[in-house]
């Protein structure tokens, strides 16, 4: 059940959550806007912009930093015909080697050849078309065609699971990239000089806000809207490419392979309706979670992770966790951890070992488990999935 925090229009599904994460939420709760309520999901943490984990439900206005810099971040799971009996004798390290030839990893890494795959060019036509029809000014990433199909850095993954059956699955994590990026870095800093100029008192500077009939806030929906889009598909574009390496790999057909597919975001803003008005619905580290709407919900590297459906809780403003949630910055998980605790937390799963991931090692992660269990009244689990193999960008 959510607690709510003081007097405040913030409910929290989280049992474990720090005292700054609050003052976060607390913060953005307090936006005159807000409507119904905030909710701070299972998994929350302290983040830029606003808490990672917060839904924010806002009327007339949009907050772009809430949203955040990597608009359209997501995650991506595909069910197949294989079991881990077909793959068992089979080398993983040669499948991690040509998933990382296929997939462009690490910021700034881009595609050299859009042509190696029939698929990419159908992909990249339609988005060059949205942004001519919607007037989506993409001349500051000349190179974003090439970023499509590209993974980057941090915490974005992919990766080969098996779930409670045996079922091979394949599972990746990754957003909107360079041209995300900068579309939002962009429009976070109009809305802070708009605000400047009215002379707007916010709690902190990343609450800068576009009100509805602004030709701001116009152009800022146009630009998100593309840039989720663009998320989608890249999404989308790397599960083709891990298709094709894993049937390759296991000696199946493309078509044959895969049976099943979920492709959801996390960080985004779409209209719903919610506390009997519509509203923008930010989800910053968070899926929706409507009733018998499946999403994605992975834990960290070396642990599980969900497929789950949506239960339509209106408390939770129909959403769920995105993830397990960090339990310390990549600075202090650095200075706490070192490649060997890294290898002996992966045991069993296939990665590239080095000290590159430490930042990335499951303790520096809450408890799935748990997050899961906050999660009860949000979200059923339809599939428990753990991994065998991992790729990360550094």
């Amino acid at each position: 059940m959510p607690v709510r925090v003081g007097d405040h229009k913030l409910l929290s599904f989280a049992s474990s959550v720090d005292d700054n994460t609050i003052a976060q939420a607390l913060e953005t709760a307090s936006m005159p806007f807000v409507h119904p309520h905030v909710a701070l999901m299972p998994d929350a943490h302290f983040g830029l912009g606003s808490a990672v984990g917060t839904v924010i439900p806002t009327v007339d206005a949009v907050i772009p930093a809430a949203v955040g810099v990597d608009i359209g971040c997501g995650m991506i799971a595909a069910r197949t015909t294989l079991t881990h009996n077909d793959i068992a004798d089979r080398d993983l390290a040669a499948l991690r080697k040509s998933i990382e030839s296929a997939i462009p990893l690490s910021p700034g890494n881009y595609n050299s050849n859009l042509g190696r795959y029939a698929f990419t060019q159908g992909r990249v036509a339609a988005l060059e078309t949205m942004a001519t029809e919607r007037g989506v000014d993409l001349g500051h990433s000349p190179k974003w065609r090439e970023q499509l199909g590209s993974l980057g850095g941090g915490n974005h993954f992919i990766e080969l699971c098996l779930d409670e059956a045996d079922t091979v699955w394949m599972f990746l994590h990754s957003g909107s990239r360079g041209v995300g990026n900068r579309i939002a870095k962009r429009h976070i800093k109009r809305a802070q000089k708009l605000c400047r100029q009215w002379h707007i008192t916010l709690p902190n500077d990343d609450l800068a806000y576009l009100p509805t009939g602004t030709p701001d806030l116009e152009v800022y929906l146009r630009d998100l809207a593309w840039a989720q889009a663009f998320a989608f598909e890249n999404r989308a574009e790397m599960m083709d490419r891990f298709r094709q390496a894993l049937a390759h790999w296991s000696g199946r057909t493309v078509d044959e392979l895969e049976v099943d597919r979920v492709n959801c975001h996390h960080n985004y803003t779409v209209r719903e309706r919610h506390g009997g008005k519509d509203v923008w619905l930010t989800r910053k580290g968070a899926v929706d979670a409507h009733e018998g709407v499946r999403a994605v919900i992975p834990g960290s590297m070396g642990s599980r992770s969900y497929v789950v459906r949506g239960k339509g809780n209106a408390a939770g403003l129909c959403s769920a966790p995105h993830g397990a949630g960090r339990r310390f910055s990549r600075r202090e998980a650095r200075a706490r951890f070192t490649a060997d605790d890294l290898a002996e937390a992966m045991a069993g799963i296939e990665y590239r070992h080095g000290d590159a991931w430490v930042d990335e090692i499951p303790a520096a992660y809450k408890d799935i488990d748990q997050v899961m269990a906050d999660a009860v009244d949000l979200v059923e689990v339809e599939y428990t999935l753990r991994q065998i193999l991992n790729v990360k960008g550094t």
